[in-house]
């Protein structure tokens, strides 16, 4: 068997780490990948250092996580098979500086990989009918509550409020968690978890004053 053989290609101040031939077993490739990735970052010069793996390559992976490594994004179908099937490959890339041991790095670099969920934030608004308040959107044939997508690091509530002004044209007071759900893929979307809150009661004369955001809203 060959022993992997880790390579650094600097390119600007960003270096390309790649390895050629198999492990002996997959603990050999952690400690190389490692040796190489220390060094390489650690000379004057060098701001970052990537490499790209095949998502089925399981110590490859393994060895640059164990490195410090976060995943950046995925490629797919790019990588061929022997069979010629095709296998997504995975980016992954580490910053000179940031931390890869202790409780922040390897939470840093674990969030990278672990599932993420998409978090829907609405809110129901009823007239003195109790009837309820509908968008109809002009990008789907949908029907549905004000509100929208939260973005990352934001808070469901503040991502709600935020979603009313830009869909509404005004603030609004938001009352309790009315439902958390979740929602399966639909339509082209990944699943994700809904969020609705109480908007409470509006008037004839406030949605008269409603301002529609016209790139969304009819």
């Amino acid at each position: 068997m060959v022993e992997p053989r880790p390579t650094v290609q600097l390119v600007g101040d960003t270096a390309v780490l790649s390895w050629s031939g198999t492990a002996s077993d997959g603990p050999r490739l952690v400690a190389a990948v490692g040796a190489v990735a220390h060094q390489a970052l650690g000379g004057p010069g060098t701001r970052r250092l990537e490499a790209a793996v095949a998502a089925d390559d399981s110590w490859g992976r393994r060895a640059l996580l164990r490195a410090g490594f976060r995943l950046e994004g995925i490629r797919r179908q790019v990588r061929r098979r022997d069979d010629g099937s095709y296998v997504d490959e995975w980016l992954f890339g580490r910053l000179a500086g940031e931390p890869v041991l202790g409780a922040v790095g390897f939470s840093a670099v674990m969030s990278s990989v672990l599932p993420r969920k998409r978090v829907i934030a609405h809110v129901l608004i009823r007239d003195a009918d109790d009837r309820i308040l509908l968008c109809e959107t002009r990008f789907k044939r949908d029907w549905e509550l004000p509100g929208g997508i939260v973005e990352p690091g934001e808070p469901p509530r503040v991502g709600a409020l935020r979603e009313l002004e830009e869909e509404l044209g005004r603030s609004w007071p938001l009352g309790r968690l009315l439902l958390a759900d979740w929602m399966p893929p639909y339509l082209g979307w990944d699943d994700a978890m809904e969020l609705i809150f109480d908007g409470g009661r509006i008037t004839e004369a406030e949605l008269d004053g409603l301002t529609l955001q016209p790139s969304e809203i009819l």
